[in-house]
């Protein structure tokens, strides 16, 4: 990567007081509070890079507006559909996107964050899904978050004949979505 590369950080970020259902069994723990903070850190993280929050919730626009964050409106809901209206925005005027899940534990070093040709992912704790993905813009990617969504992306990159790097142990692997992850 060149210096010239444009780089933005995208964050798909759902209502903080109808998302995180899973902590919502937790007693006594402000999941809105929580999620606020943990969206803010990933954003706040992202910076200097152009930063757009991907949203369709007033109170997220609310909250991360003041921070620098350019919003997005997506036209349909789901993840994948906002992320690919992202995408679809933005291609033109960066050459990569950084997506970053909006619940990282360690957001740190995103702002500064240099992809590797190709797609860079990187899987979760568990093994399983994707906190962070770098995409080039020039390619014609889907988006595949769900179930099973790391080898999903990574069969996604290889069918478009992108090289992938999947990274198993940058601390953005950590998100918080299950009561233990917030040991």
């Amino acid at each position: 990567m060149g210096v010239m590369t444009r780089i933005a950080v995208v964050v798909p970020l759902k209502s903080f007081a109808t998302g995180k259902g899973r902590l919502r069994t937790v007693p006594d723990l402000d999941v809105d509070a929580l999620s606020k903070e943990l969206a803010v850190g990933v954003i706040t993280a992202a910076l200097p890079r152009d930063v757009f929050v991907v949203t369709d919730s007033d109170d997220v626009v609310t909250v991360v507006s003041p921070l620098g964050a350019q919003i997005l409106r997506p036209l349909i809901p789901g993840l994948n559909e906002a992320v690919h209206f992202a995408f679809e925005a933005l291609r033109s005027s960066y050459d990569y996107l950084v997506i970053a899940h909006g619940d990282l534990r360690d957001p740190a070093g995103l702002g500064s964050f240099e992809p590797t040709p190709g797609v860079t992912i990187v899987q979760d704790h568990v093994g399983q899904g994707t906190t962070v993905l770098a995409v080039p813009t020039t390619s014609d990617f889907t988006f595949h978050y769900g179930p099973e969504s790391c080898h999903r992306h990574a069969h996604e990159a290889r069918l478009r004949g992108l090289a992938v790097r999947i990274d198993t142990t940058s601390p953005w692997r950590f998100d918080i979505d299950e009561p233990e992850d917030l040991q």
